[in-house]
């Protein structure tokens, strides 16, 4: 969230807070497997986070003792659906401190969510004349929405460049938001390189120029406190299993004057008031933009999710978090041959890397014989990768259940690498 929330990765620190580290670990269960005859080590949080026992049993509860759909029925199991449903939306929305649970709209995915905005709100709002601003840190899932929005309207898409620290260029993004930007659209933290970007800041140069803002939050949730009002962002799109919930979920927050002028994106029931061969009038805000039978249980899961978020002390977690990412920085820039990619100084916790002479898939090969998961790859920021003159590098991903043990174990996992390859 901004310089608030950003850390310096300079100087390895103790965490001095009450985090528990330990107690964590013991309410998610996938922790105490082994690969390879090896105890795992779980690094690739960036990409999935792992579920603890409160999410995977609400999402198994609901199969066992509620099952029915939401919304169309009287009977009893229906009435608690709908009930375990519409909780659920609001404990996301006390979350995130939507003004309303209304602002908060299932989805698949922060992708989703990303696909919802750039069809709804941009097929409204943007034209042959106007511009759809976004960055060079970008994820996939926040570049081709805006691509194929641009094509159909005849908009064009300006890109922000990134600095070789792997910072926005925030004075060329100042240059670039004109009249003409009709939408704003960023990343909160990238997932490549860790970068916390100043999203208070972007959404008021934004509004500066009457374009709205939308942040790509798939990262946000897992590490940071996000409170969307004092963000000041009009549009936050989440992935559910990123914030240690379910597979297959997320939400989009919307304000809900945004929300309420949007048409909607998919037809379908539950999105409509009623239906005739003359015409279809629309359901209000949320019921418009979840069209079908929704993942019900992945909806209890997520927000069961986020009341695990709520109940973590988030200052003692960034805390821990920050001396993990600051230990983990300093023990692999020790290690001749690696360079890190993305030097920041506001970074979450993710560490992209790469070994002169080893291929990213190759250490990652060689650390999974360890125990140790990382991801390989351009994990979808393929013009990012360009930008540093890389094919793909290894990227190991910190969360609230990592430990300095297990940055150890990654360090000789990567000596081994080194001693493999004899480079």
């Amino acid at each position: 969230m901004g310089n608030t929330t950003a850390h310096s990765t300079q100087t390895p620190t103790t965490a001095q807070s009450t985090f528990d580290v330990s107690a964590i670990r013991k309410q998610f269960p996938i922790l105490n497997r082994q690969v390879h005859g090896k105890q795992l080590v779980y690094l690739d949080s960036a990409a999935t986070a792992q579920k603890p026992d409160v999410v995977i049993d609400a999402e198994a509860a609901f199969y066992r003792n509620t099952n029915s759909n939401v919304h169309r029925g009287v009977h009893q199991l229906s009435v608690e659906s709908t009930d375990a449903y519409e909780r659920a939306r609001e404990q996301i929305a006390r979350l995130i401190n939507a003004a309303s649970a209304d602002e908060v709209i299932f989805t698949s995915g922060a992708t989703e969510s990303i696909n919802l905005v750039a069809s709804s709100y941009g097929g409204m709002h943007v034209g042959p004349d106007d511009e759809v601003l976004i960055t060079h840190m970008e994820h996939h899932s926040n570049i081709v929405p805006w691509q194929l929005l641009c094509e159909r309207t005849g908009a064009t898409l300006r890109v922000v460049p990134v600095t070789d620290r792997g910072e926005l260029d925030m004075n060329t993004l100042r240059e670039l938001l004109t009249t003409r930007t009709k939408i704003v659209s960023v990343v909160h933290i990238s997932n490549t390189l860790g970068t916390i970007n100043p999203i208070r800041e972007i959404a008021a140069l934004a509004h500066g120029v009457g374009a709205v803002c939308v942040i790509d939050g798939a990262q946000g949730l897992q590490h940071l406190a996000v409170d969307v009002r004092e963000l000041g962002c009009d549009f936050y799109a989440a992935a559910g299993h990123k914030m240690f919930g379910p597979t297959g979920t997320g939400f989009l927050y919307g304000r809900k004057e945004l929300l309420d002028a949007m048409p909607p994106w998919k037809g379908g029931g539950s999105m409509i008031r009623n239906v005739s061969f003359s015409g279809t009038t629309y359901a209000d805000v949320p019921a418009r933009f979840e069209a079908g039978t929704p993942h019900i249980a992945g909806a209890v899961g997520l927000g069961a999710a986020a009341t695990f978020l709520q109940s973590i002390d988030r200052q003692a977690l960034q805390s821990y978090e920050h001396d993990l990412l600051a230990y983990a920085t300093e023990q692999l820039s020790g290690i001749a041959g690696v360079r890190i990619i993305g030097e920041a100084a506001d970074k979450a916790s993710v560490i992209s890397f790469v070994i002169e002479g080893i291929h990213p898939h190759d250490i990652g090969t060689v650390l999974d014989n360890e125990g140790v998961a990382v991801r390989t790859g351009h994990h979808c920021t393929q013009p990012l990768m360009e930008q540093y003159n890389v094919p793909a590098t290894a990227r190991l991903s910190l969360a609230m259940y990592n430990t300095r043990d297990e940055i150890d174990a990654l360090v000789q996992a990567v000596r081994t690498a080194i001693e493999v390859f004899d480079v």
